[in-house]
């Protein structure tokens, strides 16, 4: 089982939809896929179809209100199983409980290392409690990356964060992967964003990059993925391909 958290401090670059996208391309490669919602938002969730707010969810284990066979699963597809944020998941940012979250978190994501074979992981768009909890239960991260200068820069505040996170746990490196997304085509800068992470980051940025199109955006108001929506759109290719890479570790190379 390969446990993974998709981060990103910075918002609008993707990470909801890459998660989503990303786990239904792998269950449609036959993977069994389960997708926890870490963010208090609730929005991948909502990207699958599950809009009904104030369910239970990841927040009840976490604040130790229930154990981990009594937790709810959603299937969302088939080979995609999802654990819905729940309503209370702001309380474990803010600290409360009795200061378990983390090692509850760990040990959900372990007991399906025999019932699955990816564990994509959520996490809302900030620093904190849950980021910290998460980066605790796994072993790889996916990093969306927009190909925009601002996004650029917000990267590096991501990698110190993680290479602080390291050093507090005594951990060897995190396998971390990087995306690109809201890729245009045609435009320079796009490009530039793609050959500056490769070179800082060589064998580390997957292959494809996921294009910016409207689809992508218009997906989750229908709660479905850019697989069930206006089928032959880019976004269906891109996160396709996507999902092959990162099966497949390919990498991208610089022009």
């Amino acid at each position: 089982m390969r446990a993974i958290a998709v981060i990103n401090q910075k918002g609008g670059v993707g990470k909801t939809t890459t998660t989503a996208n990303l786990a239904h391309g792998l269950a449609l490669m036959g993977k069994r896929v389960m997708a926890i919602d870490l963010d208090p938002q609730s929005h991948l969730a909502a990207h699958l179809g599950l809009f009904e707010r104030g369910q239970s969810g990841i927040d009840e284990l976490m604040l130790g209100r229930l154990d981990i066979g009594e937790v709810e699963v959603v299937d969302a597809r088939d080979n995609l199983r999802l654990i819905p944020a729940g309503a209370d998941l702001g309380l474990v940012e803010r600290g409360t409980g009795d200061g378990l979250p983390g090692e509850r978190l760990r040990e959900l994501v372990q007991s399906y290392k025999d019932s699955c074979d990816f564990v994509l992981i959520d996490c809302p768009p900030a620093s904190g409690l849950l980021i910290d909890y998460a980066l605790t239960a796994v072993d790889e991260t996916i990093v969306p990356v927009a190909g925009d200068y601002l996004a650029l820069r917000g990267l590096s505040d991501l990698i110190t964060t993680l290479r602080d996170f390291e050093e507090k746990h005594d951990l060897v490196s995190f396998n971390q992967w990087l995306v690109v997304t809201r890729f245009h085509t045609r435009r320079r800068l796009s490009w530039e964003v793609r050959d500056t992470l490769i070179s800082y980051f060589p064998e580390r940025v997957l292959a494809t990059p996921i294009r910016e199109t409207s689809v992508l955006a218009e997906c989750p108001g229908f709660g479905k993925t850019a697989f069930e929506y206006k089928r032959g759109n880019h976004g269906e290719a891109d996160y396709g391909a996507l999902a092959r890479n990162f099966v497949n570790e390919e990498y991208a190379d610089e022009r």
